[in-house]
């Protein structure tokens, strides 16, 4: 899936404004779940923007305790978005009710529907992964996982570059810590940029997705003004090689 470089987390988001805002300010990519319990927010916000609903890119999460009844529970959440249909529908966890065979057939099924466009992983690790593309003859259409500058999986971007399917990042800018971490201040200095963009831009030359989350007009435009940053080869490597090591969501 050809996914916008830049898009929106929405965890923690309980108002429609930002949303609505965020879209119109150019952002085609709205990324929500089940557990964030937001996503009539997000479909009030999409029903707001004055954009066509084509033009976006809409993606929700399964919990892991509504994955032996796939089917109901995309729906349950389409009526929340208030949509026809989702462009992405994750698996949130490999954990809880997942099983590969019953979750991922059920799955293929739905998108055969029309109801979802593309089947996605969230938090899956190699051999997951894996399974994944036995059990469907094909990888997902995009994995999230946590990726900033402080928690790099680099085998899971290998994996992705390997099978030819996006890296979504989600907490991109490192738990509102990106302006601690010295390399990272270092390529923002260098560039004129903040710390926060830094980390997008980095993430962006790596060919990673970030979705940062943002509610204020200004953090939503500052994010997404790290389109338009170009680091260097050195840039990348000196963010690359950080050293301290801080995952925010562990399992």
């Amino acid at each position: 899936m050809d996914l916008p470089q830049i898009g929106l987390g929405t965890m923690g988001l309980d108002d429609p404004e930002p949303i609505e805002t965020a879209i119109e300010r150019g952002y085609r990519h709205l990324d929500t779940a089940q557990i964030y319990d937001n996503e009539a927010v997000v479909g009030e916000g999409i029903a707001r923007a004055a954009v066509d609903r084509n033009d976006l890119v809409v993606a929700t999460k399964l919990w892991i305790d509504q994955l032996d009844r796939v089917c109901e529970s995309t729906i349950e959440s389409l009526e929340r978005l208030d949509l026809d249909r989702v462009d992405l529908l994750y698996v949130h966890r490999p954990t809880g009710a997942y099983d590969p065979e019953r979750t991922l057939t059920a799955l293929a099924d739905l998108r055969a529907t029309g109801l979802v466009d593309a089947v996605a992983v969230s938090n899956f690790e190699l051999d997951n992964l894996e399974r994944f593309i036995d059990v469907l003859g094909e990888p997902p259409a995009a994995n999230q996982i946590e990726y900033h500058p402080l928690f790099q999986p680099t085998p899971a971007l290998d994996h992705a570059r390997k099978h030819d399917y996006p890296l979504v990042a989600y907490s991109p800018l490192s738990g509102g810590r990106a302006g601690d971490i010295d390399s990272v201040v270092e390529v923002a200095t260098r560039h004129g940029i903040t710390p926060e963009q830094a980390s997008l831009a980095w993430l962006l030359a790596k060919g990673i997705r970030p979705i940062p989350k943002a509610s204020s007009r200004r953090h939503l435009e500052s994010n997404l003004a790290a389109l338009d940053v170009a680091l260097d080869p050195a840039d990348v490597t000196l963010i690359d090689e950080i050293e301290q090591t801080r995952e925010l969501f562990p399992d």
